[in-house]
């Protein structure tokens, strides 16, 4: 068979890069960026360029594994497996009720675009309100509690339009990530500096010198953590010159006296010195970022993970705001969406208010008074619904392309937890730190061998972008679809999943095209219609212009203002003003980072990652090093109030004093100081969900945690 070439895009993350894919005798041989998508030029990461080695590598499971009564896997054949795993699900469901199931999207599962559909709807369908994703673990403040205090309609300006732009803690060129309104993930170095050359002056807030922060007009050593106060500060320095926009304040703001009187207490020197920064150059920045015309203030998940994330990630909120960042009325809608399925107007007004959490009828955990965010319960509670006895305990749990061993806070509690289940499922091509520990692993096909749509990344396409691809090769072995996974249950359990657009038929399994279609129903256009488009065009992508929405103008029966003074807010900021964070003996802080050849625990078998980073090493600012007596490419020993783990040194004049920084999701539960530099260390390990985490949201501090550091 000969050499054939064929148009997709990446799963590895969320960014979806436009790819071409050589194949020859029904093996993917190598990958590369397309060069003539007109999103992303030719761009790919040395991640998804691993493509190959991930599809066909062989330490791949080919087939599903089951545990014996002698607690060994057996190769078991898919169809065996499900009705195995149907009937230990309608045991536990009988016995312990439809609680008693919950079902985790970790980032892998993500990266199937029917996937998350449908692990959510056949947790409805069993009528379990466990239904966790890995958004809770890293960043649900941005996406469950900034719409409380309102929400434009049109959408925020888009980073094209832009001629300010404030990254905080948000490092897009590695993590392939922003909010909307930050840099799209599609070769974002690059868009940035075509944006730069354009004027843009951009303002970056990290505690290390971050790849971003170098392209920065000023950069912002924030101490971690202590983000609000730099914020707070900014805040103060804008309103008290009268820098925000008095008009669309006056319009369509509430709470603006309230917000003003609390950044009071947070005057620029008193900023300034908490966060650990230059006065002149806060102030520079309020001033910098107030003088645009358009563009964001935007966060990455570090300062989300650094403690105080829901008041983080309002008053970037109110920046924003009071500077009126939105798309006005006769503009093209911010991000048009092809895929996304509740298409309300796109109006130049404030929407109306949507509740989040804990509004009446909202399911509740049994723990911490937490409850659920949207859709799902926050993770931080998982460990305590498993291990605790009683009405509602959790003995099983389908964990889908997630790695709760290595994603989760505690991990020891975390591993207590997964092996008092009486079923844990794992979906996953690898035997990773979480399938070795699971009763039944289940073999996914992998994403050059199935159909998908964009509908993940269409949130960062400022014009209407979609895809359908088609499989490249055939599935190996006896691996299947996620989706057909979750339908195949549910009709063994006599239970109807409904998605967006209706029930699933259950007398004969759906169609991924039918699927799709079902799960997007209402959307600007229909999976089905694309995948003809992309046809047409030989793979490639389609934009539809005609379907972009316009803004529309404001309806005065509808009309809704933003509310800066809802809940707890502002008064959070003289909480925080008055207590600051200090462990005594904790001098130190680990901050979290991003690493180039992994995508969270996603990359960890592929050989020519393994070749360029084994382990997780602990940067650290030269003169602590020498400071603290430890050793270029030595053993440090990193302990909290919780726990002790180990790193290889490494010295970087890019992190402040006083910090050590390392990536996390590294580490098996096993990892010892032993093999550190081979398998790395779990830096969730060091902290506990039950101390410092979010009120609201339940987030455990995953950054900025209080360390000691020793030599090893």
């Amino acid at each position: 068979m000969g050499l054939s070439t064929h148009k997709t895009f990446c799963r590895f993350c969320h960014a979806n890069c436009a790819m071409e894919v050589d194949v020859a005798d029904g093996k993917v041989i190598e990958v590369r960026g397309d060069p003539d998508d007109p999103a992303y030029g030719g761009y790919t990461c040395m991640k998804g360029r691993e493509l190959p080695d991930s599809h066909n590598s062989e330490n791949r499971l080919h087939h599903s594994l089951v545990r014996n009564e002698a607690g060994e896997f057996v190769s078991t054949p898919m169809p065996e497996a499900l009705a195995h795993v149907a009937s230990e699900l309608r045991r536990i469901i009988d016995e312990h009720g439809p609680h008693s199931v919950a079902v985790f999207m970790g980032s892998g599962g993500f990266q199937n675009s029917a996937a998350m559909a449908a692990s959510l709807s056949f947790a409805q369908a069993v009528g379990s309100r466990n239904f966790y994703t890995s958004v809770t673990l890293d960043q649900p403040a941005k996406v469950f509690t900034t719409q409380r205090y309102g929400k434009w309609m049109a959408g925020p300006n888009t980073f094209s339009e832009s001629d300010v732009a404030l990254f905080i803690g948000n490092n897009p060129i590695v993590s392939h990530y922003a909010p909307v309104g930050g840099v799209p993930p599609f070769s974002p170095s690059r868009r940035i500096r075509d944006q730069k050359a354009k004027g843009l002056k951009l303002i970056v807030a990290d505690p290390r010198e971050s790849d971003v922060a170098r392209l920065a007009d000023i950069y912002l050593p924030v101490k971690p953590g202590e983000d609000p106060a730099m914020l707070a500060g900014m805040l103060n320095v804008i309103i008290s010159e009268g820098l925000y926009d008095r008009n669309f304040v006056a319009a369509h703001v509430d709470g603006f006296d309230e917000l003003a009187a609390a950044v009071k207490a947070f005057p620029p020197e008193v900023a300034a010195t908490r966060a650990g920064l230059d006065t002149d150059q806060l102030v520079a920045a309020a001033r910098m970022f107030a003088g645009g015309s358009k563009g964001c203030a935007t966060t990455g998940t570090g300062p989300e993970m650094a403690g105080n994330g829901t008041l983080t990630e309002y008053l970037v909120t109110c920046l924003n705001t009071i500077c009126a960042r939105f798309k006005q009325e006769g503009e093209k809608a911010a991000i048009p969406g092809v895929f996304s399925p509740y298409q309300d107007a796109r109006r130049a007004q404030v929407a109306p208010p949507v509740p989040m959490f804990g509004a009446e009828g909202m399911p509740k955990s049994r723990f911490r008074g937490l409850g659920h965010l949207g859709w799902e319960m926050p993770c931080n509670v998982l460990a305590d619904e498993i291990l605790t006895p009683g009405e509602g305990q959790v003995r099983a749990l389908i964990s889908v392309g997630g790695n709760p061993v290595v994603g989760f806070p505690d991990q020891a509690k975390m591993v207590r937890a997964l092996d008092d289940l009486e079923l844990f499922v794992q979906i996953d091509p690898w035997m990773s730190a979480s399938a070795k520990r699971a009763t039944v692993v289940l073999a996914p096909s992998q994403c050059l061998e199935r159909e998908d749509i964009t509908n993940l990344s269409e949130w960062w396409h400022e014009e209407p972008y979609a895809r359908y691809v088609e499989p490249v090769v055939a599935a190996p072995g006896d691996v299947i679809d996620e989706y057909e996974m979750f339908w195949t249950l549910a009709h063994h359990l006599g239970i109807t999943m409904v998605l967006n657009g209706g029930p699933l038929p259950m007398d004969r399994k759906p169609s991924k095209q039918e699927f799709l279609d079902l799960m997007v129903t209402g959307s600007l256009m229909k999976p089905s219609d694309v995948r003809k488009d992309c046809q047409a065009n030989g793979g490639a992508a389609m934009i539809y212009p005609e379907v972009h929405p316009k803004v529309e103008p404001l309806d005065e029966s509808e009309f809704h203002r933003f509310d800066l003074a809802v809940g707890a807010m502002p008064s959070e900021i003289l909480k925080y003003a008055d207590n600051p964070a200090s462990r005594e003996g904790f001098d130190f802080r680990l901050i979290s980072r991003r690493s180039k050849t992994r995508f969270n625990s996603i990359g960890h078998p592929l050989k020519k990652l393994q070749d360029k980073t084994t382990t997780n090493p602990a940067y650290i600012h030269p003169d602590d090093i020498a400071a603290l007596g430890l050793a270029e490419g030595g053993l440090v020993a990193i302990t909290s109030p919780h726990a002790t783990i180990h790193g290889v040194v490494k010295a970087s004049d890019k992190v402040r004093r006083g910090l050590v920084s390392m990536a996390h999701a590294y580490g098996d539960a096993d990892a010892t100081k032993e093999d550190v530099r081979e398998r790395g260390s779990s830096t969730n390990r060091l902290v506990s969900e039950v101390v410092d985490y979010d009120p609201i949201t339940g987030q455990s501090l995953q950054s900025a945690i209080p360390v000691k550091l020793e030599p090893a």
